[in-house]
């Protein structure tokens, strides 16, 4: 036994790439999902001179669409293919959306436990080349048993975006204006520098992306309601007459193509190395919900991290809340009593992407360098996931 506690496990730093629009043209289309994450291993660690790479005791990597390119352990190979030493292990982590977070949430729980004292957690989605569910094409993913408890079925995600907004009474307008906050937040803070520290510069074949490419300037309300429903269909009207149609390809997030990588370790191996930890995991959890629903996790993932940590609501500074669709953010905020200010307040994932496997690290990230800019204490990260689940993280910066 070590005698260690999840306090005693530091973040030492965190980067993440250009949020890269995920289709062709995109700045980052043309780059490999091996190669993208290679350079942002390459980039974290470099910016720790002090850590010898030979003795990370892991690589966890969260990564949803594990077919194709993303097929043979990204990760793994990301790792050689940065040049880095062939003895360090490497996995890959699939709790869909949430998956690079359940990365740290893993590597965090291999430090405090003792088995591990340096780890790399991070995720990577090319949703250009990779294309989203392709893993699952013609297949049936959920088998008799699920088939029978929920008959007459799940539903998409997207179909699950419009059952919250009927649930909570979200109008199309509460949507679009929501989407437009973040499209607004994401440009005030990428033209106040606000991502600079923590976006990393990528070598592609047309040149070097070192900026996100999604956040769409001068979107307004009136132009996003000029958008058609992406979900509707005579069958599930049918099935769901308390469906208002109102998610769009403007309220949601976006496909886009990612990667981000953190660096964690005990405290003790970083004071050992002289490197100065940014921040402690403080609190974890992760929780199931309704699988039909399945957007709605945040909210009870939220009050069991919360009982865990001993904090309360008002102790939070800042909320990375992934901005699946419009409609999580805002029944979380219809539940519970937060300042909206508070919540994504450098724009979510409809502005800047939701690179599936990557999107935990990202937010985490970018918390993290908000949290240090603001001269804030406590950070609640919060992911719902496919099939009715969530994960949730509180940091604290140090």
């Amino acid at each position: 036994m070590t005698g260690r506690t999840l306090s005693d496990v530091v973040i030492v730093d965190a980067v993440r790439t250009p949020s890269g629009r995920g289709k062709a043209g995109g700045g980052l289309a043309d780059v490999h999902p091996v190669d993208l994450l290679a350079q942002t291993l390459q980039a974290l660690l470099e910016r720790s001179p002090a850590l010898d790479p030979g003795t990370v005791d892991d690589v966890m990597v969260g990564c949803v669409s594990q077919v194709g390119e993303q097929s043979a352990t990204p990760g793994r190979m990301a790792w050689l293919g940065a040049g880095l030493p062939a003895h360090v292990p490497a996995t890959t982590i699939d709790r869909k959306c949430g998956s690079s977070q359940q990365a740290v949430h893993f590597a965090a729980q291999a430090i405090a436990s003792g088995e591990a004292d340096v780890v790399v957690a991070g995720g990577v989605e090319s949703m250009s080349r990779v294309v989203m569910g392709s893993a699952r094409m013609g297949a049936d993913p959920y088998g008799a048993g699920v088939a029978e408890r929920f008959a007459p079925g799940l539903v998409s995600q997207g179909v699950a975006a419009e059952l919250v907004a009927a649930r909570w009474k979200l109008s199309r307008t509460e949507l679009d204006e929501y989407a437009v906050r973040s499209h607004e937040l994401a440009a005030a803070a990428q033209d106040a520098g606000a991502f600079d520290r923590e976006v990393i510069a990528i070598d592609t074949p047309a040149g070097v992306l070192d900026r996100d490419e999604t956040i769409r300037r001068g979107t307004t309300v009136e132009r996003l309601a000029g958008l058609g429903t992406v979900f509707a269909s005579p069958e599930l009207g049918e099935r769901f007459p308390e469906i208002d149609w109102s998610v769009t390809a403007g309220n949601s997030s976006q496909i886009t193509d990612g990667a981000s990588a953190l660096l964690l370790m005990s405290a003790a191996r970083a004071a050992d190395l002289g490197l100065t930890p940014r921040a402690r995991v403080h609190s974890m959890a992760v929780v199931g919900d309704d699988p039909l629903l399945m957007l709605t996790g945040p909210i009870p993932a939220t009050h069991k991290v919360l009982a865990r940590s001993g904090l309360a609501l008002g102790d939070i500074d800042h909320v990375e809340l992934n901005e699946a669709f419009a409609s999580v953010p805002l029944a979380w905020l219809a539940e519970l009593a937060v300042d909206p200010a508070r919540v994504n307040p450098r724009g979510g994932a409809i502005a800047l992407g939701h690179a599936l496997g990557a999107s935990g690290a990202r937010l985490m990230t970018t918390m993290l360098h908000a949290l240090e800019d603001n001269d804030q204490r406590y950070g609640l990260q919060l992911m719902c996931e496919a099939g009715g689940m969530a994960n949730a993280t509180i940091i604290e910066r140090l």
